[in-house]
């Protein structure tokens, strides 16, 4: 196991849990902005979707308001691609797109910008569950002309990641990390990169 895959796993069995009902919830920096965010650890995170990316076929890095900035913001600078966020609130540009996500945790619009036909994109994520918000993105991007080459999360928790293999076959979308929650207590349940 690299160094870098052992620095997230470290940190993700580290995670503070609280409970919401009968439900345990990890807190982690990647996924929450909560607690505060080691450097070594986002920095292994980067580097782990660095080697597991053909950066010659990626035109534009697009990342997933709020927790994908600390992602791909590293990613644009190191690998010279410009980078574009999905926003929970419309800007009125020319061309955007609103598009209607659902999860397990919420439901609400988003909203692409930016985006331009043909472009090769690179869809950067923190965690999946239920898939919702990604389904969603995917076929925003898609109807807009551009061509999603991976996506690629950090954490994978439950069948959503799964789900949207088997929806989108022509995409690369994998994980870092699998993990379920046991109880009060992160249960990792292997890398995938």
């Amino acid at each position: 196991m690299s160094d870098s895959l052992q620095r997230l796993k470290e940190s993700l069995l580290a995670a503070p849990i609280i409970w919401k009902g009968d439900y345990p919830y990890f807190i982690h920096p990647l996924t929450d902005g909560v607690p505060r965010l080691d450097p070594s650890v986002l920095t292994a995170v980067v580097e782990l979707i660095e080697a597991a990316i053909d950066w010659d076929s990626v035109d534009l890095i697009l990342g997933i308001e709020a927790m994908g900035l600390p992602l791909t913001s590293p990613l644009s600078m190191r690998n010279n691609r410009p980078q574009v966020v999905v926003r929970k609130r419309s800007y009125g540009l020319e061309g955007e797109l609103a598009i209607d996500q659902s999860t397990g945790y919420s439901k609400g619009s988003m909203y692409l910008n930016d985006i331009q036909e043909g472009e090769r994109i690179l869809i950067v994520d923190d965690v999946l569950s239920t898939g919702g918000t990604l389904d969603a993105i995917i076929k925003g991007v898609e109807s807009l002309g551009a061509i999603i080459e991976s996506v690629i999360v950090v954490v994978e928790k439950g069948p959503g990641l799964q789900q949207l293999q088997e929806k989108y076959p022509h995409i690369q979308i994998s994980s870092i990390v699998r993990l379920d929650m046991d109880g009060g207590k992160v249960v990792l349940l292997g890398e995938v990169i």
